[in-house]
C-alpha cells in the first residue's frame, strides 16, 4: 500500500484500475472545494454509487468466506468493514488526504484526515472506478483496500460492542472512562444526533446517527479505531 506521502502517480498505481484523469479528479473533489470554485461538480454522487458497490462487494465476500456464520453475525461484520471509522483506517493508510481537493476552510481545519470526508472520498473513488472499469475491476478494489482490516481479530468485536470494547481499551491504556456529549438536530420527525466521545477531557472522535445510541456507537467505534492504531 502507498504511505500517507505518496505522490499522485503512486496513488494511482496502486488503485490498478483504469480510470479517467477526468473523472478521479471528480472522485476527489469535495464540495467544500466546489462551492468556493464556482459550484464545479463534486463527489457526493460518486460516493452515493461506490456506497452501494461496497456494500454488495463486502456482503457477497462476507457470504462466501463465512459459511458457519448466521444473518446477524453476517450484518455486524459488515456493518464494522464499511463504516466511516473502517473507510478513514483505509484512507489514511493509502495517503488519501493530501489527493483530495478541498475548500480552504476545510483546509484550515484539518479536512484532509478528517474521517468523514476520507470515507466519503473512498467511497467516490470505488464508483468512479466502477464507471470507467466496470464491476469486476471495483469489486477487486474493494477487496484490496478492505483486505487489510480482515487481519485485526479484534475488529468485529468492537463493531458488534463499540462503547464496551472502547471502554475496555481505554482502561488497558490508562485513559479513564469515556464520556459522551450528545446534541441533535432537525425537526422532531428527522432528528439527527452528533456524538463527541471524550478521554480525561479530551476529545478523541464523534459520530452521527438516527437516534442517540447510534451516535454513541459510532463515536465509540470511531474512538477504538483510533486508539487502536496510536497503541
Amino acid at each position: 500500500m502507498p504511505g500517507p506521502s505518496a505522490t499522485r502517480g503512486e496513488f494511482e498505481q496502486f488503485l490498478a484500475v483504469d480510470v479517467s484523469p477526468e473523472l478521479l479528479e471528480l472522485a476527489l473533489t469535495h464540495r467544500s472545494y466546489a462551492y468556493e470554485h464556482g459550484g464545479v461538480a463534486h463527489n457526493e454522487r460518486l460516493e452515493f454509487l461506490g456506497d452501494s458497490i461496497l456494500g454488495q462487494a463486502v456482503t457477497v465476500m462476507l457470504y462466501r468466506d463465512n459459511p458457519d456464520l448466521d444473518e446477524g453475525d453476517l450484518a455486524k461484520r459488515r456493518a464494522s468493514l464499511v463504516s466511516s471509522a473502517a473507510l478513514a483506517e483505509v484512507g489514511r493508510a493509502i495517503g488519501l488526504g493530501k489527493h483530495i481537493r478541498l475548500g480552504r476552510g476545510e483546509e484550515l481545519t484539518g479536512g484532509r484526515d478528517k474521517s468523514s470526508i476520507l470515507a466519503d472520498t473512498v467511497e467516490a473513488v470505488i464508483g468512479a472506478t466502477y464507471l470507467d472499469a466496470g464491476g469486476e475491476a471495483a469489486t477487486g478494489l474493494v477487496l484490496r483496500l478492505i483486505g487489510p482490516l480482515l487481519t485485526d481479530p479484534e475488529r468485529f468485536g468492537a463493531s458488534m460492542d463499540p462503547k464496551t470494547s472502547l471502554q475496555e481499551l481505554s482502561a488497558r491504556l490508562g485513559r479513564g472512562l469515556p464520556h459522551y456529549a450528545v446534541t441533535d438536530s432537525g425537526p422532531d420527525h428527522s432528528k439527527r444526533f452528533h456524538a463527541t466521545v471524550s478521554l480525561a477531557g479530551a476529545n478523541i472522535a464523534e459520530g452521527d446517527g438516527t437516534s442517540k445510541k447510534q451516535a454513541e456507537m459510532a463515536a465509540a467505534l470511531e474512538a477504538w479505531t483510533i486508539l487502536s492504531q496510536r497503541a
